[in-house]
């Protein structure tokens, strides 16, 4: 009797595979038509497991066509809110200091009874 035994790490856990892992397992069955049985096998994975992420990868296979921002646009990005947050401390420092002065001058106002 053959018993599939799942593919460990060396610390004896399941194997977590990555994006691009199991992009090029599902590749071996769908570009180089190999059999499913014959891959889950060869690296010990569940034939469910290799289902649901040929399900995965099909429902999600428009976003591989979808355009994403390139590196420069993050790095702009970033740019722009670093920029912003700088802006909003000096923001906050400026009202600090708008209202130690109102308050100096309310003092002074006191002091000759303008008020």
């Amino acid at each position: 009797m053959f018993i599939k035994r799942k593919e460990m790490d060396m610390a004896g856990k399941r194997k977590k595979y990555t994006a691009e892992e199991k992009v090029r397992i599902l590749r071996l069955h769908l570009v180089e038509r190999r059999a499913v049985s014959d891959i889950c096998d060869e690296i010990g994975l569940n034939p469910n497991v290799f289902y649901r992420w040929q399900k995965q990868f099909f429902e999600n296979g428009a976003a591989a066509f979808e355009q994403t921002p390139t590196r420069g646009k993050d790095r702009r990005m970033r740019r722009l809110e670093d920029r912003n947050d700088q802006l909003a401390k000096k923001l906050v420092q400026k009202d600090e200091v708008i209202a130690e002065i109102m308050a100096s001058h309310i003092e002074l106002k006191k002091s000759f009874g303008e008020i």
